[in-house]
């Protein structure tokens, strides 16, 4: 092969890595795009999951407050619920 010819290949497949980098399929201008697009997913994520934390905390304290009223009717009220019978069993000294 000439040199000439070889200059010419070779200056040609640098160019088209140049073409690929600038222009193609994962080139800088897209990785750059794709990276503003990661940033605003983690976001979106991080917001999405601060609010299911809020909420998760919300029935938790729901479900507890419940369960500490129902314990509280029951042992100081003696109420009961439907279809249930109260038997009270006091320890005598």
């Amino acid at each position: 092969m000439e040199k000439r010819t070889l200059t010419i290949v070779l200056l040609g497949l640098l160019l088209i890595l140049q073409a690929q980098l600038w222009f193609g399929r994962g080139s800088i201008p897209d990785v750059s795009q794709m990276r503003v697009r990661l940033d605003e997913a983690k976001a979106r994520n991080l917001s999405a999951q601060t609010e299911n934390d809020r909420l998760a905390a919300e029935v938790r304290d729901l479900k507890e407050g419940l369960e500490i009223v129902e314990e509280k009717a029951r042992g100081e009220l003696g109420m009961v619920k439907p279809n249930e019978i109260f038997v009270q069993y006091n320890h005598g000294k």
